[in-house]
């Protein structure tokens, strides 16, 4: 028999042993959970879809009331089967470090319509308040330019320039998080940032060489430099971002950052997927946030994916942006010491065994 057990205990004990400097991580306030159904929910579909088991029912602290519309968080996540055991360990940890779980909204998108994806959903989360958005993965077909690696290349990496063009005009404002992360902290602190004037909120990268993120030719061609002139600009990861979606759409970001896509289908003046237009339409001039937000690169390089330790300091998010996915280095029995915080959240159970309700 088969037993669920909370991922936060592990996770901290799994810190405390693999971190060599000392890294302080908050917990969340206690939820109140129901027991799990101890099985597989559903069999293998013909489209190969991975089996998970149920996670069990967050409900809200007392201190959260009911989930009012004015108080729910909107949380927004790209659905790409390659990429969906990442998805389900994601959201389970957001789940299981917020004080107020019901009253978060997932926005999903996917580039096509995957019944089998849905209902995986549905029977891993029966109580996750949740849309689903397609994407027309044609509209930036013809804008995308080979990359280093072909999943930077996929048009649904592309999905995020859209996505307050995709949700509802009522969702004023939305956290984006990629598929290859958890959250180790109550995302309300995400949420409450001051955005200021700025229109994405993201930890910066100031110490990063900048220049490397793009080619010569953008370097040499002087009308194009100029585009950061008075601007101090930094690197920042499009992994996790606070975004004010009405004022993405009251500026026309959409179109500005299509503008750089085209632009580089032209002269090619970069080698990273969706990444650097957004940095050339906003790096500079996003609100930036505390760096524990997305301790990101654990994936490893984008060729190699080779192993990388945690950076010294708090953590309240672990991304393994890059080449590398925790859970093929796991199956491998090749993980790299990071991975072994981000399988205590994995739902997935292998079609080889068999689990009894």
């Amino acid at each position: 028999m088969a037993y669920w057990s909370s991922p936060s205990l592990p996770l901290l004990g799994l810190l405390s042993l693999f971190l060599l400097t000392t890294i302080t991580t908050t917990s969340a306030a206690p939820v109140t959970t129901t027991p799990i159904r101890l099985g597989i929910i559903r069999k293998p579909s013909p489209d190969n879809v991975p089996i998970f088991h149920e996670a069990p029912a967050f409900r809200n602290s007392e201190a959260c009331g009911s989930p009012a519309k004015d108080h729910q968080i909107h949380v927004a996540m790209t659905l790409d089967a390659n990429y969906l055991r990442g998805t389900m360990a994601a959201v389970l940890s957001i789940l299981q470090h917020s004080t107020c779980p019901e009253s978060l909204v997932f926005h999903f998108l996917w580039s096509r319509f995957e019944p089998d994806i849905h209902s995986s959903i549905k029977s891993t989360f029966p109580y996750l308040n949740f849309k689903v958005y397609r994407f027309d993965a044609s509209r930036v077909r013809g804008k995308i330019s080979k990359s280093i690696r072909q999943a930077l290349d996929q048009p649904l990496n592309y999905a995020r320039v859209y996505l307050a063009d995709i949700i509802p005009t009522s969702v004023k404002r939305v956290i984006y998080l990629d598929s290859d992360l958890v959250m180790v902290d109550d995302i309300a602190k995400l949420w409450e940032v001051d955005l200021g004037d700025k229109v994405i909120a993201a930890p910066e990268y100031c110490h990063a060489n900048f220049t490397q993120y793009f080619t010569e030719a953008f370097w040499s061609d002087k009308s194009l430099a100029k585009t950061f002139d008075g601007r101090n600009p930094c690197y920042f990861n499009t992994g996790v971002m606070v975004v004010d979606a009405d004022r993405w759409r009251q500026g026309g970001y959409t179109q500005k950052v299509e503008e750089w896509m085209v632009v580089q289908k032209q002269k090619r003046i970069y080698h990273l997927g969706s990444l650097p237009p957004f940095l050339l339409v906003l790096a500079g001039n996003i609100k930036a946030i505390d760096h524990r937000w997305n301790q990101h690169g654990l994936g490893g390089d984008n060729i190699e994916g080779k192993c990388r330790s945690l950076h010294p300091g708090p953590i309240s998010l672990l991304h393994w942006s890059g080449k590398g996915k925790p859970w093929l280095r796991l199956d491998s029995r090749k993980p790299c010491t990071v991975d072994h915080l981000w399988a205590p959240y994995d739902l997935y159970r292998s079609s080889k065994h068999t689990f009894e309700e």
